[in-house]
């Protein structure tokens, strides 16, 4: 007696859909669920704390050779403080408090405003640039150059070191302030965002830190 069977649907076949699997970049997958892309922030935040912990290390090292050399050098002469490093010092200072507004606003979904807040804070940090190019030319102006004397050297070395740093942060800074606000529900763009910012945030105020202490490092360490 011939007996008929029902062909049943085979799933995983070429051409038919896959469970469990998306169909394109966000769109819905087999089960109707949306695909989306997962994002860890602490990727970032692990690439900053090695970018600070290399430039800590530069600077540790450039430090001992400032105290062995100022310890052990009888042609040594000390700079007096060039009256613009004060403004540069507090410059820094306003920038991280309002550099910590920006990305506190911007947790809170106030889009209008952070913006704002991080153009102050970059308007801030090219002030202070430009503050330590003009004690750069006022110490030029008085005759005092890089080789002039070993104090001269590492002024110069030093601040000139600061500066190249944080210009990579300002550079953060501006991108932040022309980034176009993600829209309402993007989660993945809004986390990026949000995630770029605390580690900038991060950045700059280690910056901040390390100006301060080469700042006395220089002027009044005795």
């Amino acid at each position: 007696m011939a007996t008929s069977t029902k062909s049943l649907p085979k799933t995983g076949m070429r051409g038919g859909p896959k469970p469990g699997r998306p169909n394109g970049n966000g769109s819905p997958n087999g089960n109707g669920h949306a695909f989306t892309p997962r994002f860890s922030a602490s990727r970032y935040r692990i690439g900053m704390w090695v970018a600070m912990a290399a430039i800590l290390m530069m600077f540790s090292a450039l430090s001992s050779a400032y105290i062995v050399r100022a310890a052990s050098s009888n042609d040594w002469r000390s700079l007096a403080v060039p009256p613009t490093l004060w403004v540069s010092t507090l410059l820094i200072l306003v920038s991280s408090v309002s550099l910590e507004i920006a990305r506190r606003k911007l947790k809170t979904n106030r889009t209008n405003s952070t913006r704002l807040w991080f153009w102050i804070s970059a308007a801030l940090g090219i002030g202070f640039l430009a503050s330590q190019i003009f004690a750069w030319r006022s110490l030029v102006r008085q005759g005092i150059y890089v080789a002039t004397n070993p104090h001269s050297s590492f002024f110069y070395l030093l601040t000139a070191t600061h500066a190249v740093h944080l210009f990579g942060g300002l550079l953060a800074l501006l991108y932040l302030a022309m980034r176009k606000q993600p829209k309402a529900g993007d989660d993945l763009a809004m986390a990026k965002g949000q995630a770029a910012a605390d580690v900038t945030t991060l950045y700059w105020h280690f910056m901040d830190v390390l100006w301060i202490y080469v700042f006395f490092l220089l002027f009044f360490w005795k």
